[in-house]
């Protein structure tokens, strides 16, 4: 029994924001941090937990000390995250709709990375959010500041989770710009095709149709490119290269050298591809989000005088109480209170199967009433039901920075001014040799359309935040992209047994007295009902008489102690009861024969003798066995670590087909042996999110089992499980496999696409039209082969 009394045995973490972004407290903290600058050096990483108990209070002293140490700047922050505020500073948020590369973030840390009066700033491109830690007081205006490099800051309250939407100035954009400027080019080139058909049919000289091309390209330029001209020109201003500064310049160019046509339909396909694009990425971004709207915005709520009127589920207040109908979709957490019903809780658990739900059982908001009607009380308000909190987990797991992607932005980092410096080259060395300075000049512009990296810097976060969100659809918050890339690399597998393997629900199925004289069932019932843990449920099915217990204290690893009546007594396992030396060699035999059958024995025993002996069983559960079958499939060795003893250990694990079994594990052992297995390969730690804090903690993915949306599993956990499946592990890894497979098929596909192009350029086979052509083109096929991992098919991953 890994510990009598789990609330006891249990490590508190702070809320998930503190957990895993800021700055550090927790283990959690310190692994987040490690995994985003050195993926490959967890192995040096330890942690220490000194778990000091006291009284039934349940209070609890955690220290914790790693040895990993963190330098932070303005520079370090990534992505959106919960920023510690320091006294004398505020926090502010603002969605900037033009910042979705990192070339923007690079032009706006440029100008106010060291501004005296700014301490941090975090970028969240997927959702377009700047989060800016500023003095209090401070005369600097954002607005302004981010006006004056040509993008728009629309200040957020701090309790906003979405960010405002656009269609209408999307709209606007295509129908009075875009479209107009598309159907100009296209004029353009029809004329420029037909020049000197229409010089004999019109009586025209040709410059006068030259000039009415060179008029229709400059309008189409100006409607679609205006934008671009204007970013691209602020990005030079700032001594940045992003895809708008080197469109302009490739433009200003191609009008320079009188290519009118071709100039308008380069700026055209251009603003046609980046709409395209935003609307794109848009779907990756809102994918999350789209599953709060499964929530009513309303609900029927029992009024004072006891009416039931309609509320809006945001003016709903905590323990009110809300009647569901058949068909209806539940819009806040809660508990049943009257009647009873089947639930489909897919959008939290990832299982489309109806659940019965009673009295006393937690409903979730996002599900489904199948049938039957009832009453619950609220729980949670509508901004932290369990599907908001999940949710707010995955978009900001889905901001942090996977490994790949830092490869690819310290590559493009070096690709786009290499690219830049070729296409000068280009454009004047060759004419020195065979004076076409004209078509040498033409093939340099050309280069710098294919020197931006955009199809590269998007081919990663759009492969992962969709990969996030399939995880999320399946039942499987992933906590980051780093978890993501990394589940493909496990070799092995260590579980827990209670809830993890088996139920977690254990029975009571036999009971030794070994002493009459005393009160042995009244008081093991007494100190079994202080804990919370599945075994000492089993036992309060004693049903005794409750008595007062005093001093009661946890044992983590061993059980539960407290004094009755004047004396100590202790509920406790195998373990505890070899320690405290009461173990005699008929007792042995008993609980060995117990033991053999896969049971978990528990004793009762005061400081001299053992005065009952109780025989728990749980059962495994049926996914157990298939997912520990998938795990082989995959290659992936199998570990239970249990605080049970090794008899019932090898015997659970013999059922299920684990490969290795180990009892007899106190929380620090479990820590021991992740350590040790981390050193032989990849390794993931699959357990309950509370006792398994610290092998979680220090396994390279740590699984956590949701149990219907428990806090604790989705802040503690690397990947939390939210419907107690073990299937979802090989799931998981599967997923893994797919999206890194995906991602890379981005990233070679942007860079061949890249080296033909520049092969045909060099060879005078491609004009720059094409060239832009290609460039957009390979942008959105990596998107929209990114975004199919949302629909990732169930014989890929089941």
């Amino acid at each position: 029994m890994k510990d009598c009394c789990s609330k006891e045995g249990k490590i508190t973490f702070t809320p998930a924001e503190d957990t895993f972004y800021k700055v550090g407290t927790t283990c959690q903290t310190e692994k987040a941090h490690l995994h985003e600058h050195a993926p490959d050096s967890k192995q040096e990483h330890r942690c220490h937990h000194n778990h000091e108990h006291h009284d039934h209070n349940h209070k609890h002293d955690h220290g914790h000390s790693c040895t990993h140490k963190h330098t932070h700047g303005k520079e370090s922050h990534e992505f959106e995250k919960v920023l510690d505020v320091p006294d004398g500073f505020i926090l502010q948020r603002f969605y900037i709709q033009e910042m979705d590369c990192p070339t923007e973030e690079g032009v706006i840390r440029k100008k106010l990375d060291n501004h005296p009066d700014i301490k941090v700033m975090s970028f969240n491109l997927m959702k377009q959010v700047l989060q800016v830690i500023i003095r209090e007081g401070s005369s600097l205006d954002m607005v302004k500041e981010i006006a004056n490099l040509g993008m728009t800051a629309q200040a957020l309250k701090d309790n906003t989770k979405t960010v405002p939407k656009n269609d209408e100035k999307n709209r606007t954009f295509l129908y009075r710009r875009l479209i107009p400027a598309l159907l100009l080019a296209f004029s353009a080139e029809m004329i420029d095709w037909f020049s000197s058909n229409l010089h004999v049919y019109t009586g025209l000289p040709e410059n006068g149709i030259t000039i009415i091309t060179a008029v229709i390209s400059l309008l189409a330029v100006i409607l679609a490119g205006i934008g671009t001209y204007k970013k691209g020109w602020i990005a030079i201003k700032n001594k940045t290269l992003n895809i708008n500064a080197l469109m302009s310049i490739a433009t200003t160019g191609a009008i320079l050298l009188g290519e009118f046509p071709e100039t308008a339909m380069v700026m055209s396909l251009f603003a046609l591809a980046e709409w395209i694009e935003a609307k794109s990425l848009d779907r990756a971004r809102n994918a999350v989000q789209s599953l709060l709207a499964l929530t009513p915005t309303t609900a029927i709520v029992q009024q004072a005088d006891d009416s039931w009127s309609e509320m809006g589920a945001d003016q709903i207040t905590i323990n009110s109480k809300i009647r569901v109908r058949p068909g209806e979709k539940i819009a806040l957490d809660g508990i049943i209170e009257e009647g009873s019903s089947e639930l489909n809780q897919s959008p939290v658990t990832g299982e489309s199967l109806p659940v019965e739900k009673t009295v006393g059982d937690t409903v979730f908001a996002g599900s489904i009433n199948e049938s039957g009607s009832f009453i619950y009380r609220v729980t949670a308000l509508a901004n932290d039901s369990t599907l908001a909190r999940i949710i707010h987990a995955v978009e900001e797991a889905q901001t942090t920075k996977a490994p790949t992607q830092r490869w690819i932005d310290k590559f493009a980092a070096i690709y786009t001014p290499s690219a830049v410096i070729f296409a000068l080259l280009i454009a004047l060395i060759p004419p020195f040799f065979d004076g076409q300075w004209t078509e040498w000049m033409k093939r340099g512009l050309t280069i710098l359309v294919i020197a931006c990296p955009c199809a590269l810097v998007i081919a990663t976060p759009v492969s992962v935040v969709s990969g996030l969100t399939a995880g999320l659809r399946r039942g499987m918050v992933i906590k980051g992209g780093v978890y993501l890339e990394q589940g493909r690399l496990l070799k092995a597998i260590a579980l827990d047994k209670t809830g993890t393997i088996t139920h977690g629900k254990p029975f009571l199925t036999d009971k030794i007295i070994l002493n009459e004289e005393c009160q042995v069932e009244n008081f093991a019932y007494s100190l079994a009902s202080h804990s919370d843990h599945p075994v000492s449920k089993a036992i309060t099915a004693l049903t005794g008489e409750l008595k007062t217990v005093t001093d009661f204290t946890a044992l983590p690893g061993r059980g539960s102690e407290g004094v009755i009546e004047g004396e100590r007594y202790r509920l406790g396992n195998h373990r505890m009861i070899h320690e405290d030396g009461l173990c005699s060699p008929a007792l042995e035999s008993q609980i060995e024969h117990f033991e053999k059958q896969g049971k978990t024995v528990v004793g009762l025993t005061n400081e001299q003798h053992v005065l009952a002996l109780f025989a728990v069983a749980d059962t495994i559960k049926d996914t157990s066995r298939q997912a520990i079958a998938s795990l082989h499939k995959l290659g992936v060795r199998t570990i239970m670590l249990t605080g049970d003893n090794n008899n019932t250990a090898q015997q659970i694990a013999q059922e299920a087909g684990i490969d290795t079994a180990i009892g007899e594990m106190l929380p620090e052992n479990k820590l021991t042996e992740i350590t040790r297995l981390n050193k032989q390969g990849a390794t993931g730690m699959v357990g309950d999110g509370i006792n398994d804090a610290p092998a979680l903690a220090q396994a390279d993915i740590g699984f956590a089992m949701g149990h219907g949306g428990s806090d604790s599993a989705i802040e503690t956990a690397d990947v939390a499980i939210m419907d107690d499946d073990l299937k979802k592990i090989p799931e998981f890894i599967k997923l893994s496999q797919r999206t890194y497979f995906i991602l890379w098929q981005n990233i070679l596909f942007a860079l061949g696409i890249k080296v033909v192009f520049l092969i045909l350029v060099l060879w005078g086979m491609s004009s720059m039209w094409m060239a832009v052509l290609a460039d957009v083109g390979t942008s959105l096929l990596v998107v929209a082969n990114g975004l199919r991992l949302l629909k990732t098919p169930d014989h890929l991953i089941d």
